[in-house]
């Protein structure tokens, strides 16, 4: 298992006050109404989520450096585990013409305001359920997914990731390397129900059997 970084320099391009995510707000009503994954997640006010998730190309590079590194081609399959809105999926196709792309996400709303040349090929569905046939995939991507899932459930997506997926795969999770780090994911968090460092989340996804790349977000 390969730890590989793909997303954090566009992670920290965005300015977060964890402090007063935490005081200006109540936090756990803004969590309660986060984790219903609807339109007040993706496109109402901040405080539930991100405020408004519109496509502005900014996962196009992440795109094309994936591609390079996983040497995708057309004709291969690719799967999104946490879609979303389905831009990482949107931006694959424009890198990469010809690919074959399919996603997955537990909410409907995103899939349902998801970029439209992609809408057709996404799923409503659980990250530990894949309703996919084994080994139906050349390439399998998830990203800030398995950390909204409980343990249990979290354990049981690298499993599925590993059971869908014939060659690469790579999975992104919130994370922490210190105490600040830990505080810091502690405050902003909405939909996070799992919480471990970074060689706990490797001990997990070898547990599980799941054989593919992992990298982390931190919250600085």
């Amino acid at each position: 298992m390969a730890r590989i970084d793909f997303i954090q320099k566009l992670h920290t391009k965005t300015s977060r006050n964890y402090v007063q995510r935490v005081v200006e707000h109540d936090k756990a009503e803004c969590a309660t109404i986060a984790r219903q994954f609807g339109r007040d997640y993706w496109d109402g006010e901040r405080q539930y989520g991100y405020g408004g998730y519109r496509y502005d190309g900014r996962w196009n590079p992440i795109a094309a450096e994936m591609a390079a590194h996983y040497g995708l081609k057309p004709g291969m399959k690719v799967l999104d585990v946490g879609c979303g809105k389905g831009f990482l999926l949107h931006e694959l196709t424009q890198v990469v013409p010809g690919l074959i792309v399919a996603g997955l996400d537990i909410s409907q709303y995103g899939i349902d305001n998801a970029k439209e040349e992609v809408r057709p090929f996404l799923v409503q569905g659980s990250a530990d359920r894949l309703p996919f046939e084994a080994g139906e995939f050349d390439f399998v991507v998830s990203l800030g997914t398995l950390h909204n899932l409980a343990l249990p459930a979290a354990s049981a997506a690298f499993r599925e990731i590993e059971r869908v997926g014939r060659g690469g795969k790579y999975v992104m999770i919130e994370s922490f390397r210190d105490e600040r780090e830990k505080a810091n994911l502690l405050y902003w968090q909405l939909t996070c129900q799992s919480f471990h460092d970074p060689d706990s989340w490797e001990w997990l996804a070898t547990q599980a059997g799941y054989t593919g790349d992992i990298g982390f977000i931190y919250f600085e």
